[in-house]
């Protein structure tokens, strides 16, 4: 076993080097840190909650060092100015659901992922998908599951962090927690144990022993499918009682770390919001009673509005020709109740399911559920980044706050679709992309 371990480790180390070496030349600045100064000065600012023009940006290091009014702002000599007409200055985009170990059900089915495409594989796969996300403009991510390839997304964001390959910052998931048969590929003989794509964990011992395991092994966050479709008819259904999911909370909580709950029933929403996490992830199919107890509890809900979107659509949902299918109906009216009920919004459109560097595309859906373009910027920068724990490090445009920054063409309050013309991408100072 130990032998194939380091075997295994060998082979995902070959696969970065190889499938990186392209990357790391299209983008030069292969060092976590810089030292360069730079002015930047956009038509408009927009720093987390409201917009401004005629404002600068100045970046000093690694860091944001000034902004505001250009007419009261000191601009330093030894630097470098970059004019940015027509173009909105903003804090990188922070993405609340993304699977970098996944790509398109349509291209290959979760199944299929699981069960037939090795780490390796799925590894040199997910380093393209970090460089696309980032050159998108999505600084953050809030990666909720590795999907059956063990720790692979805690290897993937150490690469980020010691600059190896060019991706956004990442929080991770690691193996989500499951209840035992609610979960993973179905239909072979009872007598193969399958992969599951998740950890399986029950009862007070076995939970407390995998919660720490997990976090040990370096997960961000502790992550719970509080139902599932596992009901006598295929439905979903609740996985965990109160209690287990109580227990998962208070040891997560324990080292710091929050607990997230994919739930779409009522009852399965219910017992993940009394036992306190900290978002439910999808909510499909929330009532307005269980909106208010997250309201009340101050529980997120993340959406994953495109995930629906894109899924119809491969089963042949021809959008904008044939009319909305039930479950977009269905998925329009919980959201506005959950809107009616100002449950805090979590913006993450579950990409992987979708291809990544396609993030807008849940801000755009957003924006088509009601919710105003000024909200959903906020909501993906500020916002995410104060439920995220992440807020006195980014997520506005504020003196001493890292410099993840994306300048886009044109105006995102008045059209969200702009947010897919990205201009200039900084992270921590360094230019991944700049006009």
């Amino acid at each position: 076993m130990l032998s194939k371990a380091f075997s295994s480790t060998r082979q995902l180390a070959g696969i970065f080097s190889l499938a990186l070496a392209p990357f790391l030349a299209c983008f030069g600045q292969n060092k976590s840190k810089t030292d360069s100064i730079y002015i930047l000065q956009p038509d408009r600012v927009f720093d987390g909650h409201s917009m401004h023009e005629n404002w600068v940006v100045v970046v000093e290091g690694e860091r944001i060092k000034s902004v505001g009014p250009a007419s009261r702002t000191s601009l330093p000599t030894a630097s470098r100015t970059i004019l940015l007409p027509g173009q909105t200055l903003m804090p990188g985009l922070i993405e609340g659901h993304s699977h970098l170990l996944l790509h398109p059900y349509n291209e290959t089915s979760w199944n299929d992922q699981v069960l037939k495409e090795s780490d390796a594989l799925r590894v040199a796969r997910a380093t393209v998908h970090a460089r696309n996300t980032l050159l998108a403009g999505f600084t953050t991510v809030r990666d909720l599951g590795s999907e059956g390839a063990e720790y692979a997304d805690v290897g993937l964001k150490q690469a980020i962090e010691q600059n190896i390959i060019p991706g956004p910052r990442m929080l991770v998931a690691g193996k989500a927690l499951i209840a035992t048969g609610s979960y993973g590929p179905k239909g072979f003989d009872p007598a193969f144990d399958v992969p599951q794509g998740a950890e399986a964990a029950d009862g007070v011992d076995n939970i407390i022993r995998v919660v720490r395991d997990q976090i040990g092994k370096g997960a961000d966050i502790i992550k719970v499918y509080a139902d599932y479709r596992w009901g006598p008819n295929g439905e979903a259904m609740p996985t965990y009682t109160i209690a287990e999911l109580k227990l998962m909370v208070e040891v997560a909580a324990s080292s710091g770390r929050p607990v997230v709950a994919h739930a779409s029933t009522p009852e399965g929403m219910r017992r993940a919001t009394e036992a306190g996490v900290e978002t439910i992830e999808h909510g499909d199919s929330g009532t307005p009673d269980v909106f208010k107890l997250m309201a009340r509890k101050g529980v997120a809900l993340c959406p994953t509005l495109a995930a629906g979107d894109a899924i119809l659509q491969y089963n042949g949902w021809r959008k904008g020709v044939d009319p909305e299918p039930a479950r977009i109906t269905q998925k329009r009216a919980s959201f506005n109740a959950a809107l009616a009920a100002k449950v805090p919004l979590c913006v993450g459109g579950d990409v992987g399911v979708f291809a990544h560097g396609d993030n807008a595309r849940e801000l755009e859906l957003l924006v088509d559920y009601g919710v105003s373009p000024l909200e959903v910027l906020r909501a993906a920068t500020a916002g995410n980044a104060k439920l995220f724990h992440l807020d006195q490090k980014l997520g506005k445009m504020q003196a001493g706050l890292l410099a993840d920054l994306i300048a886009v063409e044109g105006n995102p309050v008045q059209d969200i679709t702009t947010l897919r013309k990205v201009k200039l991408v900084m992270k921590s100072g360094v230019l991944y992309r700049q006009p």
